[in-house]
């Protein structure tokens, strides 16, 4: 898509950090310069304003990655794009069926209302929970990674959903300030909420992430 839009040598595309190397590659591939943005720490989404801060004289186009199934706020960064005459291409992950969205959405209302001491995701009638992602408070990294192996200890398949923020990788390391994807990175949790689980299971989940909630610092 890139390439077919003109996108080429000598052009800057903006990106997000947060995530996997395969957008920041393609952009690699079309022979530009991918630029990395920040994101909005509820949606895990580009920032608009992050994304306007990174535009120069040679940015050619912005590439929004709609993650965790959350939808980014593509409204704004559309009308960024026009403002300074972008091109604004979107990257979604692959939609699950309705009924098992139904299903998904479900077993994110019950762990919103039970899970205490971790930051459950911010919803919205938007959200599809491709992973159910939530963030462990603490000492970032170390006391995520602690919850993680408890938890599954208990039997609790979970995954740290985004290990390395693509600038800190060998390919594209950028001396850039990213806070947010920084700390994303080091406390986000994804859970399952798989649509063949059962209530059992659920409240199994639960109660494992729970019986760790005198070990968390408050969530402020």
């Amino acid at each position: 898509m890139l390439r077919a839009a003109g996108v080429g040598v000598g052009d800057e595309v903006v990106v997000p950090a947060f995530g996997n190397v395969e957008v920041a590659a393609a952009v690699t591939m079309a022979g530009a310069l991918p630029v990395f943005a920040d994101i909005d720490p509820a949606t895990y989404c580009l920032e608009p304003a992050a994304v306007e801060a990174a535009v120069t004289s040679r940015t050619a186009a912005v590439v929004v990655v709609h993650r965790f199934g959350m939808p980014a706020d593509i409204g704004r960064l559309h009308a960024l794009g026009r403002r300074h005459g972008l091109l604004v291409l979107e990257h979604g992950e692959s939609e699950a069926p309705y009924d098992e969205m139904v299903r998904r959405r479900e077993r994110a209302a019950f762990l919103d209302a039970r899970l205490r001491g971790v930051r459950t995701p911010e919803g919205g009638a938007g959200h599809t929970y491709q992973q159910y992602v939530v963030r462990v408070p603490g000492n970032g990294r170390p006391d995520r990674d602690a919850f993680a192996r408890a938890i599954r200890g208990k039997g609790v398949e979970c995954r740290v959903p985004v290990k390395t923020p693509v600038h800190r990788t060998p390919e594209f390391r950028r001396c850039v300030s990213l806070p947010e994807t920084e700390r994303a990175a080091d406390e986000t949790l994804a859970l399952p909420v798989d649509a063949s689980l059962t209530k059992r299971d659920m409240q199994r989940i639960a109660a494992a992430c729970n019986a760790l909630g005198g070990l968390l610092q408050p969530v402020g």
